[in-house]
């Protein structure tokens, strides 16, 4: 299988003269239960922790990353469902606690069928964040478990995808399911989205299978398998209960060092298409 061939970066973005613009990455995984939440959450708290400005953007109309920040989807009347079906600008629905969070509510479930009759449907989300990507050094987009409309609109406005994949064999077939997406959207939509990094969750390296399946991604992927690794700890379970990020939770502890090498990983890797 030539996945290297088909998972070859797009070429970067040129910058112009105007202001800088917050990159915009997609957790995306039609796999649940990979962490996409938690990573893009403690991704973003960690980049705050920087000093830096992030937006997440809960698209997922379970709404876990807003009960991660302590609100109920379930008593919030204005969510990304009206930013993406009614044009209610994102700031409206903003909230703000360890970092900005673009909130979701049971109501983005029927997002999809309301946009399906939408003339520029796959573009709800671009526009609707064009008007604060000043405001921001990055905005993360966390996605279903599927590879629907909601999932199309966070990879059109992106400028690279993330994504978490759980150290089991089954992760490649969902990797190339999801590339197959990619490819249609760079021939008709956002010809420079790609994936940019491949993360490893829920490792356990005292595992054989777990340490066997990273090296499969590699043989398959190559650079695109991010050199951090996200292993278990019941911290993750812990922390999403108490309505916070795992810094706000154990700030000192294993899980939080982890995320911050993650944000290293990404800064790092920001910084050199920059300079390419």
């Amino acid at each position: 299988m030539a996945l290297t061939r088909l998972l070859a970066r797009p070429q970067a973005r040129a910058s112009d003269s105007g202001p800088a613009m917050a990159r915009v990455i997609a957790f995306a995984n039609q796999k649940g239960g990979v962490a996409k939440t938690t990573t893009t959450l403690n991704l973003g708290v960690a980049l705050v922790e920087q000093g830096l400005r992030v937006l997440a953007v809960d698209l997922d109309p379970q709404g876990n990353l807003t009960m991660s920040q302590g609100w109920n989807p379930d008593e919030i009347d204005r969510s990304m469902f009206d930013v993406l079906v009614h044009r209610l600008p994102i700031t409206e629905i903003v909230r703000s606690n360890e970092l900005d969070v673009a909130v979701s509510s049971i109501d983005l479930a029927g997002a999809e069928l309301a946009l399906a009759s939408m003339i520029g449907r796959e573009r709800a989300l671009e526009k609707a964040l064009l008007p604060v990507r000043e405001n921001y050094d990055f905005v993360l987009i966390d996605t279903p478990p599927s590879l629907g409309l909601l999932t199309i609109n966070a990879l059109v406005a992106s400028d690279g995808v993330i994504v978490p994949v759980q150290c089991e064999y089954l992760s490649l077939r969902g990797l190339v399911q999801l590339e197959n997406t990619l490819s249609m959207i760079r021939e008709n939509l956002n010809p420079n989205v790609g994936i940019q990094g491949i993360l490893a969750t829920m490792f356990d390296r005292r595992l054989l299978h777990s340490r066997e399946a990273v090296e499969i991604l590699k043989e398959n992927f190559g650079d695109l398998v991010l050199n951090t690794k996200i292993r278990k700890t019941v911290r993750y379970a812990e922390a999403p209960v108490k309505g916070q990020s795992i810094f706000k939770y154990d700030v000192s502890g294993e899980a939080a060092g982890m995320y911050r090498d993650l944000a290293k990983e990404v800064l790092d890797g920001a910084s050199a298409r920059q300079h390419a």
